[in-house]
């Protein structure tokens, strides 16, 4: 197989944890010509990756939008084999729009499908590797995410702990309150560094107030430079968002907080071995006491899953 196309959108968290199955299918075609399609926040920095030779962006046309249809065919067309990690309504909808060549995903009629019944009850991880299974990938490796070490981060406290208090802005439900970050980051016996988009710097303003010697870097860093800075931190806590997936990613000690919103058992970061890191979770975060948090973190060492 000459050339192989990955198709893969979705949040950061999802891409993240699809860099196992980046790099699978990678050394699965080591001399292929392997392109991704994918959306614009993740198109640049995916390129700096050593899994692909082309990144495209995918401008996910409307069903009427005929000229972009058409150009998105000849996007899809030429390929020996797709891997559609997206495996969502719409890149299945691609297979019929590519010609039906060698599938893997859940399309009907594709020559490699995810056929089991029971998918969508398993983690993202387990999920992935499932698929690539039945198509002939037998194994998910430890990434190599040196490239992400490269780019200088900006001056650094040694030995800090980084705090992640944001979240998707429409789930304000899986945000721990931004004034217990403050606590806590006052109770720890080093430095913080509280990292998040640009809109999380109210949050960060308000752990600031509590805690003064924390260094603020929300909306200062692109993915690289934040992975690079996550990459220089001892542990990192934070709410079931992007970062903390980058976090678990590098192999950063890490503890997340979930409220009932979602279910770790199906989004948790992950570790680069498979290895789950701590969880804390509380029907409402709201109710989450610092003194937990704290508790958890002291015993950082150990790292069990925990459950309040």
């Amino acid at each position: 197989m000459n050339r192989i196309l990955v198709i893969r959108h979705g949040a950061l968290g999802d891409v993240i944890l699809s860099f196992p199955a980046f790099a699978a299918i990678r050394a699965h075609h080591p001399s292929a010509a392997i392109s991704l399609l994918t959306t614009a926040p993740f198109a640049d920095f995916l390129a700096g990756s050593p899994w692909f030779d082309h990144v495209q962006i995918d401008p996910k046309p409307a069903p009427y939008d005929l000229p972009g249809l058409w150009r998105l065919h000849g996007t899809l067309t030429g390929f020996d084999f797709v891997y559609d990690l997206q495996t969502s309504q719409r890149s299945s909808r691609y297979f019929r729009l590519a010609g039906r060549p060698p599938w893997s995903g859940i399309a009907p009629g594709c020559s490699a499908p995810h056929a089991n019944p029971a998918r969508n009850a398993l983690h993202t991880r387990e999920r992935l590797a499932e698929q690539l299974a039945q198509a002939g990938i037998s194994h998910l490796p430890a990434p190599d995410l040196t490239w992400l070490r490269a780019s200088p981060p900006p001056t650094l406290p040694n030995h800090f702990t980084a705090l992640i208090p944001g979240a998707a802005p429409h789930r304000p439900e899986k945000r721990w309150p931004a004034e217990k970050f403050g606590a806590l980051a006052a109770s720890l016996p080093g430095p913080v560094v509280i990292l998040g988009t640009m809109a999380e710097r109210p949050l960060a303003a308000e752990i600031q107030r509590i805690a003064p010697a924390s260094l603020d870097l929300t909306g200062r860093t692109d993915l690289r430079a934040l992975a690079s800075v996550l990459a220089r931190a001892t542990q990192a806590v934070g709410n079931d968002t992007g970062p903390m997936h980058f976090a678990t990613a590098l192999g950063i000690p890490a503890l997340v907080l979930f409220a009932s919103a979602s279910d770790p058992a199906l989004t948790a970061p992950r570790y680069p071995d498979g290895a789950w890191p701590s969880v804390l979770r509380a029907p409402n975060l709201a109710d989450l006491p610092v003194y937990r948090v704290a508790c958890a973190l002291a015993d950082r060492h150990n790292y069990p899953t925990l459950t309040f």
